[in-house]
Formats: structure tokens, sequence, C-alpha cells
């Protein structure tokens, strides 16, 4: 099993930054990939920015160019840096982690993003 816990979300206003954090713990030796999805309501979480242990990076179209992810290995934790946010980054922002295999996922209990306009 996998823990991860989010902190750093909050109220911006647009054109403002956040930055997010996801420490995770457990058996952490499983995990390759760490990331940010969001999820407004009634609407399918989306990937937001994924980073494998190597260091690829994936981005949603969306936040390419205004959001930077990053992973410190050693402290088992991933980042999200947000800039430029806009009121369409309203969302619930959940840390994931997922398995070598691609099979199992951990999921983080949310946090939530709030831009103003």
């Amino acid at each position: 099993q996998v823990q991860l816990v989010e902190s750093g979300g909050g109220l911006v206003q647009a054109g403002g930054s956040l930055r997010l954090s996801c420490a995770a713990s457990g058996s952490i030796f499983s995990i390759n990939t760490m990331g940010w999805y969001r999820q407004d309501p009634g609407k399918q979480r989306e990937l937001v920015a994924g980073i494998t242990r190597l260091g690829t990076i994936t981005y949603a179209d969306s936040v390419k160019g205004r959001s930077t992810i990053s992973r410190d290995n050693a402290l088992n934790t991933v980042y999200l840096q947000m800039n430029s946010l806009k009121p369409e980054d309203t969302a619930v922002y959940y840390c994931n982690a997922r398995d070598y295999s691609g099979r199992y996922d951990y999921w983080g209990q949310g946090t939530q993003v709030t831009v103003s306009s």
C-alpha cells in the first residue's frame, strides 16, 4: 500500500501561482509514476501532469507552459508549480501514484484549488 498526503491548495486570484506538494509513504519502492489529476464536479478526472521515477514528464495541453512538475525521489515527494492560473483551473487536485506494472493506482485525498477572476 502507498499513502499520499497532499498540501498547497487554496484560493488565488487569476494570474497568481500555487505550489502543490504530495508526499508518498508505504510501499514506495513499487511506484514509478507520480502525478496530478484534477476534477470538476460532474466531470471526469483528468491528467494535469505526471513524472516517472527517471524523470520523463507529461503535461496536459491546458497547463503546458504554465505549470512545472518536479519530483524528489529521496523525499518521495512530487510537486506541481502552477503559474498564470486561470479560473478554469479551479478544481479538486488529486495526487496519483502508479506502480511499475501500471495496474495499481493510489490516490491522495484531494486538495481544492480555486482561482477567482
